[in-house]
């Protein structure tokens, strides 16, 4: 005999006796012969060695009751079925209303029991490991988190903030109105019973794969809300409006194409594209110093007068001084403080350039113990005016030290 926990805790969802036809309640027996579908008995008709068509009184057969523990001493089988039917009905959290439809338990032994069990429990736990390998896993149900806060607005019903968040409840991770929100009413009168045709039964079966399809529809949608927090929509688009007007522009064409991959890919997709205008600009002005730096030197390649070279030098000295480098927009930008941003528009070096000069003097002034000027004019190859100021500034600030 073997001790097995019922169907659930109302005797009406359960088959009757097959016997009496009455509704059965525990202990009551299952034959462990007759197949496939359950041939259950009352206690008395079992007694009464009730037979019918191929059972037999002499068969095997199994006692169906949840009296018994299963996690925890002081829970029954059927206890742990109200508790999980409970929050399920009430949401989790909601430990007062679980508590009333359970009957037997406090709302703290309720709320013990469940987190101490369900939740934080190892086996449990490892068990929802493997299920995320499984190809269903991504439809599973789950709470949508509300992005960009962590704690977010419980509106009251009905109210313009509720129907902001498309009438989302944080508090049940739900929505009022589901997507295909109808899709349970052509399931809800489909009863499989031993009498059904092939035909029918094959129909029946259509009928409940066609269901999963339109859950899994609504899953995705889900996650695609989830993943990119949409729930609260004003919220959102204030996000966008922290963007250039040409960025605005490029989320609105790009939209559509966010629920094909992730949030982060999404993003980076869009971030690429709006740099692109700053790359070609940074482009071009490498292109210009690269251009000048060539006109410098097929300028002194050809001079062989060196009065004139000099002449030549410092009428360039006196000429008006470039303004100051613009550094709106340039990658790196947001790496510098005050001072290194001023040293970067003087000497009209870009932040990375900078940042990359900096690096390599920092380390070799922890390889050396110090650093001289002529060390750094041989490390980094620009003008040696530059890397001056450059040396100059990082010795001021305490980065490096003298040789």
């Amino acid at each position: 005999m073997d001790r097995l926990a019922s169907f659930t805790n109302d005797p009406f969802d359960k088959p009757p006796c097959r016997g009496c036809s009455s509704y059965l309640t525990e202990p009551y027996i299952k034959c462990a012969e007759c197949g496939p579908s359950p041939f259950l008995l009352c206690l008395q008709c079992f007694t009464r060695g009730f037979e019918y068509k191929k059972h037999q009184s002499d068969h095997k057969y199994e006692i169906m009751t949840s009296d018994f523990p299963v996690l925890e001493p002081g829970w029954t089988a059927q206890e742990e079925m109200a508790l999980l039917e409970a929050v399920m009905d009430c949401g989790f959290g909601n430990w007062q209303d679980v508590a009333y439809q359970m009957r037997s338990k406090t709302k703290e032994e309720c709320e013990s029991h469940y987190m101490k069990n369900f939740i934080n429990n190892p086996l449990f736990s490892s068990t929802l490991l493997s299920l995320r390998k499984t190809k269903d896993y991504r439809y599973a149900e789950g709470a949508i988190p509300f992005k960009p806060s962590d704690d977010p607005p419980r509106p009251t019903f009905d109210s313009v903030l509720s129907r902001d968040m498309a009438g989302y409840m944080p508090a049940r991770a739900d929505f009022m109105e589901e997507f295909d929100n109808y899709a349970e009413w052509d399931l809800k009168d489909i009863d499989f019973v031993d009498d059904d045709s092939d035909i029918l039964h094959a129909l029946k079966l259509a009928v409940v794969d066609i269901y999963h399809s339109r859950l899994k529809e609504r899953q995705r949608r889900k996650k695609i809300i989830r993943d990119h927090g949409l729930i609260n929509l004003r919220k959102f688009q204030l996000l966008e409006r922290c963007y250039p007007k040409e960025v605005q522009e490029l989320y609105d064409a790009m939209r559509r194409f966010a629920r094909v991959v992730g949030p982060t890919e999404h993003d980076k997709f869009i971030e690429s594209h709006a740099r692109a205008k700053v790359y070609e600009r940074v482009k071009r002005m490498r292109e210009d110093e690269r251009r000048k730096r060539t006109m410098l030197c097929d300028v002194l390649q050809y001079i062989q007068d060196g009065r004139a070279c000099q002449q030549w030098l410092r009428g360039t000295r006196s000429r008006r001084s470039a303004p100051p480098l613009n550094l709106t927009g340039l990658p790196g930008t947001e790496k510098l403080n005050e001072r290194e941003k001023e040293l970067c528009q003087v000497v009209r070096l870009v932040p990375g350039a900078y940042l990359e000069y900096k690096q390599a003097l920092l380390n070799e002034c922890r390889r050396q113990g110090g650093l001289r000027l002529a060390q750094a004019r041989a490390l980094i190859k620009i003008d040696v005016n530059k890397t001056r100021k450059i040396y100059d500034f990082l010795i001021k600030e305490g980065h490096i030290t003298k040789a």
